[in-house]
């Protein structure tokens, strides 16, 4: 079956999307909705199938719905700097993330320690730790 004969569940096939989520990106203006002949079924084609492989690929590089129309926006090849512009902003929220898991990493390693070289205790370092983070006492006195 070629991509011009697309039904809508074909392309929800076809392209891994489920068939509401092709429906709100239309919805959201991202995606094209088809004309439908006099009592017939809409039909999508290959560009259809590139567009919704190029939203998808956008979100899993961590661009929101918003970000992802811009950059459809800006397809049109002379705004390259408005392209880049925007992936290095979402380039800085990654780093920034990344920096935020390191230092999730950090707390959690330094955990996890304490509980190995606490071991046979009643209290667990760690949940005591999580509580005391967490602005609450444990309920039980440490290391009881």
């Amino acid at each position: 079956m070629s991509a011009q004969s697309l039904t809508v569940g074909k392309l929800a096939q076809v392209t891994g999307v489920h068939v509401e989520t092709i429906r709100y990106y239309q919805r959201r203006g991202l995606l094209r909705i088809p004309s439908r002949p006099m009592k017939g079924i809409r039909r999508y084609d290959d560009s259809d199938v590139r567009r919704l492989a190029f939203i998808r690929h956008a979100q899993q590089l961590g661009f929101s719905l918003d970000e992802v129309a811009q950059l459809m926006r800006l397809d049109d090849g002379t705004h390259c700097d408005e392209a880049r512009e925007l992936a290095t902003g979402k380039l800085a929220d990654v780093r920034q993330k990344i920096e935020g898991l390191r230092q999730i990493e950090a707390v959690l390693n330094r955990l996890v320690t304490r509980c190995e070289s606490e071991g046979g205790h009643l209290c667990c370092p760690l949940i005591d730790a999580l509580y005391v983070l967490s602005g609450q006492a444990p309920t039980r006195p440490p290391n009881a």
